[in-house]
């Protein structure tokens, strides 16, 4: 039987992407066990939990890196099938996971355009992958893309990603994911392993996604970044859900709780 309990007031906005009863099984290994968790437009949900509470394997699932055993997905209320990576991308779910998939050897235009690179046009009688590119349209967009989340940190398109920050470089995996039309943005431990400065950038950045009307889904484990920046805040534990807080009605102490002993517990210890 779930433990899920629902903290959210009325005034919760309506979900962008909901998913409902996911269950996701590795071999004996039940990852995910009826797993109900939505977003909705211009908020960030925080998903927490602690290890192998089911939070990496939820997001793949969102993302179509792995295909549900059950369970139900819905865009708007309309139901959805998300099965492939390419299937979750057309409906606008986008993840960045922690390594960010960046090519250090290329500059931050050709990162942004990455698979899909614009081409010179009056090149017609060749094939699309022998056109030449459009350096000027590349560099272009990747400025519109950068300023479109107000990262005022890097200076030129074409400066080589192996020489930028990690905190530059959480942006532009991000730019990237919003360039390519993402309405869901999925950060997996975006700031894990910055500085206090880089950090900043970040976070600053995750805002400014909720203020462009884009549903967040931000995974930390930092409990200071989450209540910083989080509307809502989804607990997991041992694959299945505990409770969803408005984080204006809970504490980061109610959560670690939630996430290391489940309500029961903490109703127990609490009395």
């Amino acid at each position: 039987m779930s433990e899920h309990e629902n903290k959210v007031g009325p005034t919760a906005p309506p979900p962008h992407l909901h998913v409902s009863g996911i269950h996701k099984r590795f071999g004996g290994v039940h990852a995910l066990r009826g797993v109900d968790f939505e977003v909705a437009r211009g908020e960030v949900m925080a998903l927490v939990g602690d290890n192998g509470a089911g939070k990496s394997t939820l997001m793949k699932v969102l993302a179509g890196a792995h295909a549900a055993d059950e369970g139900q997905f819905f865009i708007d209320d309309e139901p959805v099938v998300v099965n492939t990576p390419h299937e979750a991308s057309n409906l606008g779910i986008q993840i960045v996971y922690q390594d960010l998939a960046l090519c250090e050897n290329l500059d931050v235009a050709a990162n942004l355009s990455l698979g899909a690179e614009p081409v010179k046009s009056g090149w017609s009688f060749l094939p699309r992958l022998l056109r030449p590119l459009d350096d000027l349209e590349m560099e272009v967009k990747a400025q519109e893309a950068i300023d479109r989340l107000q990262v005022r940190t890097l200076q030129s398109m074409r400066a080589k990603v192996g020489g930028l920050s990690g905190g530059q470089r959480q942006a532009i995996a991000i730019a990237r994911a919003v360039g390519a039309d993402g309405t869901v943005v999925m950060l997996d431990e975006p700031t894990a392993a910055l500085g206090v400065a880089q950090t900043r950038q970040v976070l600053d950045v995750v805002k400014r996604l909720r203020d462009t009307g884009h549903a967040v889904i931000y995974i930390s484990h930092n409990m200071r970044d989450i209540f910083e920046v989080a509307d809502r805040i989804c607990v997991l534990r041992h694959g299945g859900n505990v409770a969803t807080w408005n984080k204006i009605d809970t504490t980061p102490d109610e959560i670690v709780v939630a996430m290391t002993r489940g309500l029961d517990d903490e109703a127990t210890n609490a009395a």
